[in-house]
């Protein structure tokens, strides 16, 4: 079983809540990879702000929003398995890294300005992170259902028919991202 690097349990250690070693061994991977490509370092993603959308002044960092994304997901994830077991089922194990890997392309979308601000690069004008995000992950082998996630859970996901987890990660992502840009709007 290949071990997962020190800093990236560092940078997520919910990556532990995914119970099958291969699927968890895999999430990792892709992080590890779009962190070899990406222009931006761990100290980064603690630092830029989760969007580009909601103006520079946006203090929540990119690490906290997908945290948040990956706990809410994972309690609505259980909540729904305890109140609906078999009528709707909910595989954590693909919930949890799919909201894991939700945003990992927006690692080959953002490039730094000369301030060291996060700014769309034009890889991302043209391949925007959900694209990238699925590419990455399935050079590093993982499966259709959590690739389906990636692909699904922004605004292009909304020309598909969405699983169950794919849903779920969808609205932990806008419900943590929706209020700050309509706050801005105000």
């Amino acid at each position: 079983m290949t071990t997962i690097k020190p800093e990236i349990l560092e940078l997520w250690p919910e990556i532990e809540w995914i119970t099958d070693p291969g699927l968890r061994s895999k999430t990792a991977k892709v992080w590890e990879k779009a962190l070899e490509r990406s222009v931006l370092t761990i100290g980064d993603l603690n630092r830029i702000p989760f969007t580009l959308l909601c103006g520079p002044d946006l203090k929540v960092t990119f690490m906290d929003h997908k945290r948040a994304v990956v706990h809410i997901a994972r309690d609505s994830g259980n909540k729904m398995n305890e109140f609906f077991g078999d009528a709707l089922p909910v595989d954590m194990d693909v919930l949890i890294s799919g909201a894991i890997l939700a945003d990992v392309g927006k690692l080959l979308e953002y490039v730094l300005d000369e301030n060291g601000h996060a700014i769309q690069g034009t890889y991302g004008r043209l391949l925007r992170h959900p694209f990238s995000g699925v590419s990455l992950a399935e050079s590093c082998g993982i499966p259709p259902e959590v690739c389906h996630i990636i692909a699904a859970h922004a605004g292009e996901g909304d020309m598909v028919k969405r699983s169950t987890e794919a849903y779920i990660v969808h609205h932990a992502d806008f419900m943590t991202f929706l209020p700050f840009k309509q706050r801005n709007a105000l």
